[in-house]
């Protein structure tokens, strides 16, 4: 392999940074403004959005550090170093069914908003289906090419929220965010905790440092990363108390969704704005599902190296779209949700910082 077809399938600092905000602006960007709401009960919020996004960056630093002492070398390569072989086979796998639920979650919501908003008649079994074959599509094909729809799609996405939220303006009540800092710090706390679910995804981190030109830069690339998301996150929270007010936020399902039906477009060239909003926000659903299911597969190849990753997909969609069809209504899937995340709390923040501290006691780093 020559040295100029590597570095063409390598990623910069930036371009891992914008995968990482692209992943974590997720479904829960849709969801965190009703918890946020229903934790605090006031504006106070953004000090828990703030809270929460500076734990998230020292976890993702943390991580960030594991993988740039392994350069080149697989979670499941440099687990096996740290921690001897069986111990990495079992927490890979382990780490594989957490993406592998996280992909199901993502693609159940996708068929429950998209049934909720766009299509009405269609059944959510089938909007589910459709985007699951989407996701295979894309991810069968060359890793670094969908890693680089992240640079497409981001801007985009930005792009339309900032619209939406300069539309709203006009709506934004100073009275719903009075009064400021009555909020104990218990429920700024709950908060942290309940916006801290809305940040997974920067922990992509540890799988896809070994694709960087330099990983050194991955603790760079995660701060880069997040910090796109906590600001997107602290400018929503505002717009939907200041509009909704934080009693009503507290009872609506997606209070983004919402923020967007509010808005009106001065000639009545568009009159259901959400739409457009969702139409854009599921490019974002896309990357996410494309990036978690390829952490799948390259986790699972790098055990098992004779199979290719199509026989992984096609073994591994059937699953996933199962799993996905489990919740029966919407109680069901958000416990969904907040299990995994909890389990993902486990399975990559703990272990992999344990991990961490093991191979820094220890002495132990790879080679590039």
């Amino acid at each position: 392999m020559s040295s100029q077809t590597l570095a063409e399938k390598m990623i910069s600092k930036n371009h891992m940074g914008i995968s990482i905000a692209s992943v974590t602006i997720g479904v829960g960007i849709l969801t965190f403004p009703r918890s946020l709401a229903k934790a605090t009960g006031a504006f106070d919020g953004w000090i828990s959005v703030v809270l929460s996004g500076f734990c998230a960056c020292v976890i993702g630093w943390l991580l960030a550090k594991l993988a740039a002492r392994f350069p080149r070398q697989s979670f499941f390569e440099f687990t096996s170093i740290i921690a001897t072989k069986p111990i990495a086979y079992i927490l890979t796998l382990v780490v594989c069914i957490y993406t592998m639920l996280f992909v199901s979650f993502e693609i159940r919501a996708i068929g429950n908003i998209a049934k909720q908003y766009l299509f009405y008649n269609t059944p959510v079994e089938m909007i589910t289906l459709s985007f699951l074959l989407i996701v295979q599509y894309a991810v069968v094909g060359a890793r670094v090419s969908m890693l680089r729809l992240n640079l497409l799609f981001l801007p985009v996405v930005l792009v339309v929220m900032l619209i939406v939220l300069l539309f709203t303006t006009q709506l934004f009540e100073v009275e719903n965010i009075r009064p400021f800092f009555s909020s104990d710090w218990p429920a700024l706390m709950e908060g942290t905790r309940a916006v801290g679910l809305s940040y997974s995804g920067f922990e992509i981190i540890l799988f896809y440092t070994m694709l960087m030109k330099n990983p050194k830069e991955g603790a760079k690339a995660v701060t880069l990363g997040l910090s796109i998301p906590i600001l997107l996150y602290l400018t929503i929270y505002m717009f939907v108390i200041g509009v909704f007010s934080a009693d009503v936020a507290t009872n609506l399902t997606y209070p983004t969704i919402e923020l967007a039906k509010e808005v009106e477009i001065p000639g009545g060239f568009f009159e259901r704005v959400e739409s457009i909003f969702f139409t854009i926000w599921i490019m974002t659903i896309f990357n996410t599902c494309a990036m978690w299911l390829d952490i799948t597969v390259l986790n699972l190849q790098s055990m098992f190296h004779k199979v290719r990753k199509t026989v992984w997909v096609l073994i591994l969609s059937p699953i996933i779209y199962f799993v996905a069809m489990l919740p029966q209504n919407l109680v069901d899937f958000f416990t969904f949700a907040d299990s995994i995340t909890y389990f993902g709390m486990i399975v990559v923040y703990l272990c992999p910082i344990l991990l961490l501290l093991i191979a820094v006691i220890r002495g132990v780093k790879g080679h590039e």
